[in-house]
């Protein structure tokens, strides 16, 4: 992945923290084997002296040690400044959970917008200590290494993201603010009391890259975190949209409180236009709640485009709105709710399932820690849906329990009728690769030849 990321971008510099050296070496072997001109590596050592680094041998051309790279430049740079506001300012990858990754294109302008938005949609005051378990890679950390260095914070940084770490550094460093997948905030509410530590206040965690279950939003802010749900795209620069909430909630059970908070919200202030479309007519759903389109962006924190891929960027902003491959509906308020992935939605007997729904339950019962639910092919239903679950350690659960559970909270088309227990595959930056599963489920065969189920 690396290599070929590295060849599409074209990258002149690479710059390597020393655990990742082994990566770094393994794609660089790659491209001698293609003839392929390498970049140059600035290696990051384990300590921050020029004599840690020096025993690396690699066949590069040059290898560079980062504090002496550092050091041979010049203080007094004359800066330069892009001549359009609308011209690149950095590449970035998709997480590639449904096809290969995509080079998405962000502008200065686009870049500065989202920045603010994003000390905007964290309510993040001046000298915020924001703890890292968003990679910045992903999204320029959904624009918040802009962010917290607009605010003059403090960033803390973690090399592995576990509880125990998550606990430790808030308490350590007074963190107030945080983000991170639902997979994230999951390690957290299921962290064993040995590895928790009482908050030292308020911490603000955003989350999004995947619709959170409403029991996990609930569970954090028992914990005393205060979760702001956002929701977006690579394409998007990260959040573009956010469950802004409403006084008038706060009067209403902790569980309904919690299913409102997982909706995807409207567009933050830095965004043009959030609709939910008919892809076929672009017409806006009726708000009903239940009116299902996909949803679909404009204005200046869309990305410029994908690099070199001239087809998949004309696909995307047909009708002149982004089209982001999420269904969802609108609600009466305005609020957009995802119901799944155009490629997840399970059709079976006609009927149309949403994963989100029903992983939603599966994650309400008390021994499921993970779960992803997709389509598995069946010659008399089209579809069933498929779970692929873990279980938390110490817990136990049968396949029979999870779907009799479902069934009693949901309608029997949407139960889950195959159960996998085991862990689920993710891409870097924490996201269900699901199209892994789709193989595995495909690769079972229909259901209806081996169960009358």
């Amino acid at each position: 992945m690396v290599s070929t990321l590295l060849k599409h971008s074209e990258a002149k510099i690479i710059f390597v923290d020393y655990q990742l050296l082994d990566t770094a070496t393994g794609a660089f072997k790659l491209f001698s084997e293609k003839g392929i001109k390498l970049p140059y590596l600035v290696l990051i050592p384990d300590s921050y002296s020029p004599s840690s680094g020096a025993n690396v041998t690699i066949s590069m051309p040059e290898v560079l040690e980062y504090e002496s790279f550092l050091a041979a430049g010049n203080p007094d740079f004359p800066i330069v400044r892009p001549n359009d506001e609308f011209d690149p300012i950095s590449l970035n990858y998709t997480s590639g959970t449904t096809s290969s990754p995509k080079g998405v294109i962000y502008s200065h302008r686009g870049a500065y917008l989202n920045s603010l938005a994003a000390v905007l949609l964290n309510e993040m005051l001046s000298m915020p200590v924001y703890l890292w378990t968003v990679p910045m890679f992903h999204c320029n950390g959904w624009c918040l290494t802009w962010a917290v260095a607009a605010q003059g914070g403090t960033n803390i940084c973690l090399r592995n993201v576990t509880a125990k770490g998550i606990f430790d550094n808030i308490a350590t460093h007074q963190v107030t603010h945080m983000g991170g997948a639902p997979t994230v905030l999951s390690m957290i509410i299921n962290a064993p009391a040995s590895e928790r530590r009482p908050l030292p206040g308020k911490v603000s965690a955003m989350t999004g890259g995947a619709p959170p279950p409403p029991q996990v939003l609930f569970k954090m802010e028992e914990l005393g975190f205060n979760v702001t749900h956002s929701y977006g795209l690579t394409e998007t620069y990260g959040p573009g949209t956010v469950c802004t909430w409403k006084p008038e909630w706060n009067s209403l059970p902790p569980d309904a409180r919690a299913k409102i908070k997982a909706r995807q919200g409207l567009q933050h202030l830095g965004m043009a236009e959030t609709d939910i479309k008919d892809p076929a007519t672009m017409k806006s759903v009726t708000p009903d709640a239940k009116t299902m389109g996909e949803v679909m962006f404009r204005g200046n924190t869309v990305m410029n485009g994908y690099l070199k891929d001239l087809k998949a960027t004309q696909d995307a902003f047909k009708g002149g709105w982004f089209h982001s491959g999420d269904l969802g509906v609108k609600h009466p308020d305005g609020y957009i709710e995802l119901k799944d992935r155009l490629k997840d939605i399970i059709i079976s007997g006609g009927e149309n399932v949403s994963t989100i729904e029903v992983e939603a339950v599966i994650f309400s019962h008390p021994s499921v820690l993970e779960a992803a639910v997709v389509g598995r092919p069946d010659d008399h239903w089209g579809e069933t849906p498929c779970a692929f679950v873990k279980l938390k350690d110490g817990c136990s659960a049968t396949a029979e329990d999870i779907i009799t559970y479902c069934r009693d909270r949901l309608p029997h088309y949407m139960a889950p009728r195959t159960i996998v227990f085991e862990d689920l595959p993710k891409t870097s930056t924490g996201k269900t690769q699901k199209f892994v599963l789709r193989q595995k489920a495909k690769a079972m065969g229909s259901l209806s030849k081996i169960s009358k189920l």
